[in-house]
């Protein structure tokens, strides 16, 4: 495991804060031991739960052309059938992923191809459950186009916490299955709009893997 670059630079200015708050404290409060101990447990596990979010798992991905990676650790909130208005404009089979404030908060490549279209979206900040979140909050639009001419859409889209969209990609990029493509900051959610022939291999409520889990096949 290793730590997410976006994470690097708060990480080690909160440790600065938590270490000068910590010293301030044992300086005012040299009487008070017990105070001290509650103080510094605090800031260990404040500062544990902030690691966490930007940790990087290492592992292999295994690539397969007929089958569609999880682009984000969560959970599985939507499958349904839906107009996809933006790219499409067609019907499309839509799995939605929300990620918590506790899950890994890289985006993945679901499918191996090169981005054929882009576009970021400024917008509201509804909760990444909310019907609307896919249409109304700020979220990023990103269709990858395979080696067999198939394409998919997928859109990173911010929640009520996470206010910081990142992505790494651009229009004409190449990238492989697995490939990190973008982050989002402190809990959020990712769409991915399959052909309606895909066959979905996930359901509601089912926790997924960045990466590891198939959630559909070609």
């Amino acid at each position: 495991m290793t730590i997410h670059r976006e994470g690097r630079k708060l990480l080690f200015i909160l440790l600065v804060i938590l270490f000068a708050l910590n010293w301030a404290i044992s300086i005012f409060f040299s009487d008070s031991s017990t105070l001290q101990n509650i103080i510094i447990g605090i800031s260990v596990v404040f500062y544990l739960i902030i690691l966490q979010f930007f940790r990087i798992p290492i592992f292999k991905i295994n690539k397969d052309s007929k089958k569609v990676l999880a682009p984000a650790d969560g959970k599985v909130v939507v499958i349904e059938e839906t107009e996809e208005s933006e790219y499409f404009k067609s019907r499309k089979r839509q799995i939605s992923i929300f990620m918590s404030p506790v899950n890994v908060h890289v985006n993945r490549m679901p499918v191996g191809g090169s981005i054929s279209y882009f576009s970021y979206h400024p917008g509201k900040y509804l909760v990444a459950w909310h019907p609307k979140s896919s249409t109304e909050n700020e979220r990023t639009t990103i269709v990858a186009k395979m080696d067999n001419g198939s394409e998919i859409l997928f859109r990173q889209i911010a929640g009520a916490l996470a206010r910081r969209i990142k992505w790494y990609i651009k229009e004409g990029e190449k990238l492989d299955q697995g490939d990190e493509f973008g982050f989002i900051k402190f809990g959020s959610r990712v769409d991915i709009f399959l052909p309606l022939d895909a066959k979905v291999t996930v359901q509601v409520g089912q926790v997924t893997k960045g990466g590891k889990t198939i959630i559909a096949e070609f």
